[in-house]
């Protein structure tokens, strides 16, 4: 059964008495366990497709179903909760709260959406911070801390409710070249341990070039869709 399935797709926004149409008829399907990323120039609608996908948007027309759930009809106490309990999140800015800690924020998820035990809290948490190589920073606030390690921080936020799917906006923009590949490869051994599907909205060649599926987004179309890796989904 696939993860997300979205037929026909389409989002617009009002500026003034203007319709901007964002998305204009998508439809596809990804299963469990994929590596997908959605690319295209600035303003093709990656970022918007996203937010719909994560149930911080919804779509003007179509139909979207993820994780079995028909998005669309939730409210938005049921989509914070289905967002909590299936999704995680990898923002272009961060979105650290800098009154916590590294530890932390990293905590966060499995105190305030999942009230995991303290001992698999601590459990959980240690082993990213060290896949991250953020262990030794875990008592610093965010303000302390490089772009390129708060980038790690969020990535291991959203990686430590072990979600079903995690959506990530340029996830490798401020990582070097060395700690980028770190980041993709812990993602992949998470998609192989846990079944986590990874969808990216990026520019990054890095990340390109590891896809397993690849849709092109041009003016809020989908323009291409190349397979890559043994994977295929509609």
């Amino acid at each position: 059964m696939s993860l997300i399935v979205a037929e026909n797709i389409q989002k617009d926004y009002k500026t003034g008495e203007v319709t901007v149409r964002a998305l204009k008829a998508l439809s596809f399907e990804i299963e469990p366990a994929s590596f997908v990323s959605f690319v295209g120039p600035s303003g093709s609608g990656k970022t918007t497709l996203l937010n719909l996908i994560g149930c911080l948007d919804k779509p003007t027309d179509g139909k979207l179903k993820v994780a079995d759930t028909d998005v669309l009809h939730l409210d938005r106490k049921q989509s914070a909760s289905f967002r909590g309990s299936n999704i995680g999140f990898i923002f272009q800015d961060f979105n650290l709260l800098p009154v916590l800690t590294v530890y932390e924020n990293i905590e966060y998820p499995l105190l305030m959406v999942q009230s995991v035990p303290a001992s698999e809290r601590e459990k959980r948490v240690t082993a990213l911070l060290e896949a991250v190589g953020m262990i030794e920073q875990k008592d610093k606030y965010p303000d302390q801390i490089s772009g390129g390690q708060k980038q790690r921080v969020a990535i291991a936020r959203a990686l430590v409710t072990n979600p079903k799917l995690v959506l990530a906006d340029e996830p490798t923009a401020n990582l070097d070249h060395k700690t980028a590949y770190m980041v993709i490869e812990l993602m992949k051994k998470m998609r192989d341990e846990f079944r986590t599907t990874f969808i990216f909205s990026t520019h990054d060649q890095k990340i390109v070039g590891e896809a397993e599926i690849l849709y092109t987004l041009e003016d809020g179309e989908l323009t291409g869709r190349q397979v890559r890796g043994g994977k295929g989904n509609g």
